[in-house]
C-alpha cells in the first residue's frame, strides 16, 4: 500500500470514528430553507426537547416528505403532546418522527380514518403491519400543522435509533445555517460542602460577567473555599431566527484540566425527566429561568455527561489562585468562553440551616406516609433525589405538602376522605392544585366510594374543588335549520372552565361521525369529505363530558344536498 492510499484509508477511518451516523441517507422533510424554532435537547419543562422544531413560515399545509425510504410503523393522534404524529421506520434501523401535523397524505389519511371510524374515537394509536403502508424515497407523507401541544405552526422532526433513543438529526447531515456563537447570560457559583463558602457566605452567588471585545467573557474574581460548583444561563441562536435555542456542548476546565463535558447529542426518554436534576429546579420554579448546573449531584443518571472529573466539583484550597474556564458551543462549533479567576480564602462561616420543628425528615430510599384530618400523602421510595426535611400541614380542607421547589422523580399519591359529604355532592368533587395566586387547577382525580385519589409530581398546596356545571357547547359556522351544502366543514366549540373536557361523542342521524379536536381553540371539526353524511335532513347530537363526570348535550338539525 503506497503512502497516498494509506493516508486516504486512515482519513476514512478517522471520519467514521468522528461521525458514526450515516451521512446523506436522510433528506430534509421540508423543501424550504430550514430555520429552527427549537433545537435538539433544548431545555423544556420536565424534559429535554427530542427533535428539531422546523419553522413553516407561519403557515400550515406545507408538504412533509419522508426522510428516507421505509414503512409507517406507528401513527398517533392525541389532543395534546405531538398532536397528529407519524413514525416511519427505515431499512438502516432508524425511525423518523413527524409531529404536530395538519393531516397525513391521502393513503395514510384513509388508513387512519378507517380505524377511527371502526373504533369510533378521535384519539388513536396504531401500529400498522410493515407491509401495510410502504413509503418510497421523496414521498409526501403528511402536511405541516399546529396540532397537539404546539404553540404555533411548525414541524417537529426526530430521528430515533433501534432503542428508540432520539438523536440530534443534525448528526445525520440535516443542515442548518448557524454562524452565531452562543450567548452566556448569567453565571452562578454554588457552595457544595458544609465547610465551603462563596465570599464568606454559604449560599449560591451570581457572578458579574464582563464581555470582552472578541465576544467572550471574563468574570469578576471569586473569593471561595472548599468544594464549589458553577451553573450558567446560556442559549444559542441560528441564522434567520430570533429564537433562543439550546446548546450543543458545554466543557469546563479547572487550571487547564478538563472538569466536565456535557454533550447534547442523544438521550433516552427514560432519563429525560432528570432534567430537573440538571437544572437548578428551585431557581426555575421561582424565577422561571433555567440554570444549567455544571456539576453532577447525587442520583443524577443523565447520560449527557460524556466526561467528568470529581463530578465537575472544584476543590478550592486556602491561599491559592485558580482559573476556571467554561466553553459553550453550538452544533456548528461556534464557541463562547468565560474565564473565571478564583482566589482561595478560608473564612469562618456561620450558617443558618435550622429546620423548623414542624418539618419531617424524609429518607429518599423509603416510602413515607403523611396523614392529617381528611388528607393523606404517600411519597414512594426513590421519588426524591435526596433525603430532605418536608413540611406537611392541613387546614380547612387545604393541604400543604412543602413547596414546589423540590422535584419528584415519581408521582406521590394524595387521598382525601370525603365521607362527610353526601352522595350528590361527592360526585362533583375533585382534588385541585392551588397556584401561588390562588387559582385552582384540576388534578386528575379518581373516586372510589367516598375516597378521592390524585397522583402528582408537584409539591405545593392542594384543596378540594367542586364542578357541578356541564361543558359549554356552541355552533361555530351554522345554526339550527341551516343548509350546509356548500360547506366543507362542520365546526363546534366546546369548553369546560373548571375541570376541563374529558371526552365527547358526536352522531348524525344516530351514526358516529369523526370530529377533530383542537384543544388550543376548543374546536371540534367534522370534514364532510368523509362521506358519512348522505341524507338531506340531518340531526346532529353531541355529548361532551368533563373530568368530573358532568355532561352536556347539544342537538340541532341541518340540511345538505
Amino acid at each position: 500500500m503506497n503512502i497516498f492510499k494509506l493516508l486516504c484509508f486512515l482519513c476514512s477511518i478517522y471520519t467514521m470514528a468522528q461521525t458514526p451516523y450515516p451521512q446523506e441517507y436522510f433528506r430534509s422533510p421540508l423543501d424550504i430553507q430550514l430555520v429552527l424554532s427549537g433545537t435538539f435537547a433544548e431545555l423544556r419543562s420536565n424534559h429535554f426537547h427530542s427533535g428539531l422544531d422546523m419553522k413553516t413560515n407561519g403557515k400550515q399545509g406545507l408538504k412533509i416528505y419522508t426522510a428516507a425510504i421505509g414503512y409507517v410503523s406507528r401513527i398517533k393522534i392525541s389532543r395534546y403532546g405531538y398532536g397528529k404524529a407519524l413514525y416511519i421506520t427505515h431499512p438502516n434501523g432508524y425511525t423518523s418522527v413527524y409531529a404536530h401535523l395538519q393531516k397525513f397524505s391521502p393513503k395514510i389519511e384513509a388508513f387512519v380514518k378507517s380505524k377511527q371510524y371502526e373504533k369510533e374515537q378521535f384519539e388513536i394509536e396504531l401500529f400498522p403491519d410493515p407491509n401495510a403502508l410502504r413509503i418510497e424515497a421523496d414521498e409526501v407523507v403528511a402536511f405541516s400543522g399546529n396540532t397537539g401541544g404546539s404553540s404555533g405552526p411548525h414541524l417537529h422532526f426526530e430521528i430515533r435509533d433501534k432503542n428508540s433513543r432520539p438523536i440530534n438529526p443534525m448528526l445525520f447531515g440535516i443542515d442548518i445555517k448557524d454562524t452565531t456563537p452562543p450567548e452566556l447570560y448569567q453565571l452562578y457559583v454554588y457552595p457544595l460542602s458544609d465547610d465551603s463558602h462563596i465570599e464568606g457566605l454559604h449560599e449560591k452567588k451570581k457572578i458579574r460577567l464582563i464581555k470582552q471585545p472578541n465576544g467572550n467573557y471574563k468574570a469578576e474574581t471569586i473569593a471561595a473555599f472548599g468544594t464549589i460548583g458553577f451553573g450558567i444561563v446560556a442559549n444559542d441562536r441560528q441564522d434567520y431566527a430570533s429564537n433562543k435555542n439550546g446548546l450543543s456542548k458545554i466543557e469546563t476546565f479547572f487550571n487547564g484540566k478538563k472538569s466536565i463535558e456535557v454533550d447534547f447529542k442523544r438521550f433516552s426518554f427514560s432519563e429525560t425527566k432528570h432534567i430537573n436534576r440538571f437544572i437548578d429546579y428551585a431557581h426555575y420554579r421561582s424565577k422561571k429561568q433555567r440554570i444549567q448546573k455544571l456539576f453532577i449531584e447525587k442520583n443524577n443518571p443523565l447520560s449527557l455527561f460524556s466526561f467528568h472529573e470529581q463530578n465537575g466539583a472544584l476543590s478550592i484550597i486556602d491561599s491559592t489562585n485558580s482559573a476556571y474556564t467554561i466553553k459553550i458551543q453550538d452544533f456548528k462549533n461556534n464557541k463562547t468562553t468565560v474565564q473565571v479567576p478564583i482566589s482561595g480564602i478560608f473564612q469562618e462561616v456561620s450558617k443558618n440551616d435550622s429546620i423548623p420543628l414542624s418539618f419531617t425528615y424524609v429518607s429518599a430510599s423509603e416510602s413515607t406516609l403523611f396523614e392529617d384530618q381528611s388528607f393523606s400523602v404517600e411519597i414512594p421510595a426513590y421519588a426524591l433525589y435526596e433525603d430532605i426535611p418536608l413540611d406537611f400541614k392541613v387546614k380547612n380542607d387545604t393541604l400543604t405538602i412543602h413547596e414546589p421547589s423540590i422535584p419528584l422523580k415519581k408521582s406521590m399519591t394524595i387521598k382525601f376522605d370525603a365521607s362527610r359529604f353526601d352522595s350528590n355532592d361527592l360526585t362533583h368533587l375533585f382534588i385541585g392544585r392551588l397556584s401561588a395566586y390562588g387559582r385552582l387547577y384540576y388534578t386528575s382525580t379518581k373516586r372510589k366510594g367516598s375516597t378521592l385519589t390524585a397522583r402528582t409530581k408537584y409539591f405545593g398546596r392542594y384543596t378540594i374543588g367542586r364542578d357541578d356545571k356541564g361543558p359549554k357547547i356552541s355552533a361555530v359556522n351554522f345554526k339550527n335549520g341551516s343548509w350546509l351544502t356548500k360547506y366543507r366543514y362542520l365546526k363546534v366549540k366546546i369548553s369546560d372552565d373548571i375541570s376541563g373536557v374529558k371526552n365527547f361523542r358526536a352522531t348524525v342521524n344516530g351514526k358516529w361521525i369523526l370530529m377533530d379536536y383542537d384543544a388550543k381553540t376548543n374546536t371540534l371539526t367534522h370534514d364532510f369529505n368523509d362521506n358519512v353524511i348522505n341524507d338531506i335532513k340531518n340531526n346532529l347530537k353531541l355529548i361532551v363530558v368533563d373530568n368530573v363526570g358532568n355532561s352536556s348535550k347539544f342537538e340541532l338539525t341541518f340540511y345538505r344536498k
